[in-house]
């Protein structure tokens, strides 16, 4: 069964919509969340701890998901019909997640998500070249995917001081430096890559934004193991790789408002899949197994996690139905979110107490250890807590902004 829309003449209901897509959801023979042990044994490690091969399943399960949901016309229900889309809303969009998430569909991985809503987007937006604009619609459909080339070893929260280089060569770019704390580039096949094209301007504006193939001669992945056990992250080298023009996003020199359109992506969809580390309903079972529910601190504590829960599926729906305008809506999304892990890292730790930290056999304990190790990696990933803090105390509250030193000093004359 199909669900695809027309929507050449007027767009399809959403009450309708939602009403066609959980008939589709039905005939697929997926098992209700709840009807089997899955949900409940869901991983509670906010990053992935498995091996090559086992994460390479998992991605594979996944991408399968997505390819059967596009081509039944779910996989991409706000984007037009010329990428394979339904050409709906974002409010349907949201009856669509509602929906699935009844079901025990595959589990999330980052390098799809960031695949499908961070870089395809991006790609849209300055949609520039044959060569790139062939590269969106099988990114929406799972059968490509791609990383983040953006932070290095000295430009993390301060991106806009990066160092690696890329030079013009005739019709090509040949690129060299080195990125760091690229989430799956040893599974994805491109990379968006942001690189110094002009170190006589100020650093924002001497950027300029590719998209590097991974299999690219000179490009090498080393991946990084984690203190969570995992090996999410990786290195990569660059070593003059060569790329032609046609693989440029936007214009030479405009990198940087490339970076902040993929960003701002990044954080709309930061919190998006709340079960990301564990789910409410683990943390309710682990409270009843530890006797937190009889304490009057940790039951204080708990209801916190499940409102902030509550609260997190109401801006949701809200945004949904009102798009931000502020430019800051996902900043003030990404802290909530953030706060939500450390709530539920806290209490946890508290309701565990050694259990935390020694495995005494008892079911769902010690697992938690990867939940508590993971979480503040998300503070730094995407822009620091303290990034967020600044973006909306400047561009949504009126602040004074920060003093900034080196905004009109040349790149090359900046110490570091």
């Amino acid at each position: 069964m199909s669900v695809t829309t027309t929507t050449t003449t007027e767009t399809e209901t959403v009450e309708h919509f939602a009403a066609r897509a959980a008939a589709w959801y039905a005939e697929q023979g997926i098992a209700r969340t709840g009807s089997h042990l899955k949900r409940s044994q869901q991983g509670k490690a906010v990053f992935h701890d498995l091996s090559f091969d086992d994460e390479l399943a998992l991605l594979r399960e996944l991408t399968d998901w997505v390819r059967t949901r596009f081509d039944a016309g779910l996989g991409a229900v706000a984007w037009p019909e010329s990428f394979g889309g339904a050409g709906l809303t974002q409010a349907h969009e949201a009856a669509l997640a509602r929906i699935e998430s009844e079901y025990d569909v595959p589990s999330p991985h980052e390098l799809v998500s960031v695949t499908r809503h961070l870089i395809a987007p991006t790609l849209r937006v300055y949609d520039r070249t044959p060569q790139m604009r062939e590269l969106i619609t099988p990114m929406l459909r799972g059968d490509l995917l791609a990383c983040q080339l953006f932070s290095e070893p000295g430009a993390g929260s301060d991106l806009a001081s990066l160092a690696t280089r890329a030079r013009r060569d005739g019709d090509d770019w040949v690129i060299t430096g080195q990125k760091v704390w690229t989430s799956g580039a040893q599974f994805a096949q491109w990379g968006e890559l942001l690189a110094r094209t002009d170190p006589d301007v100020p650093k924002h504006r001497g950027i300029t934004a590719f998209m590097v193939p991974l299999d690219a001669d000179g490009l090498e992945v080393r991946p990084l193991r984690q203190m969570s056990g995992g090996s999410s992250f990786n290195e990569v080298f660059l070593s003059e790789v060569r790329i032609p023009d046609a693989y440029r996003i936007g214009e030479v020199g405009e990198g940087w408002k490339v970076a902040l359109t993929t960003l701002g992506f990044e954080r709309n969809s930061s919190g998006e899949n709340t079960d990301v580390g564990g789910t409410v309903d683990q943390v309710i079972e682990l409270a009843r197994a530890t006797g937190a529910l009889e304490d009057p601190v940790l039951r204080q504590q708990l209801a916190d996690v499940l409102i902030a829960h509550r609260l997190a599926e109401i801006a949701t729906a809200r945004d949904a139905a009102t798009p931000d305008t502020t430019g800051v809506g996902g900043s003030m999304r990404k802290l909530q979110w953030t706060g939500r892990l450390t709530q539920m890292s806290d209490f946890v730790t508290e309701a565990l107490g050694a259990g935390l930290v020694v495995d005494d056999g008892t079911p769902g304990s010690f697992d938690w250890t990867e939940h508590v190790l993971g979480a503040p990696g998300y503070r730094i990933a995407g822009g620091s807590d303290e990034v967020q803090r600044t973006l909306i105390a400047e561009r949504y509250l009126g602040l004074p902004p920060e003093p900034r030193g080196d905004k009109t000093t040349p790149w090359r004359d900046i110490p570091r």
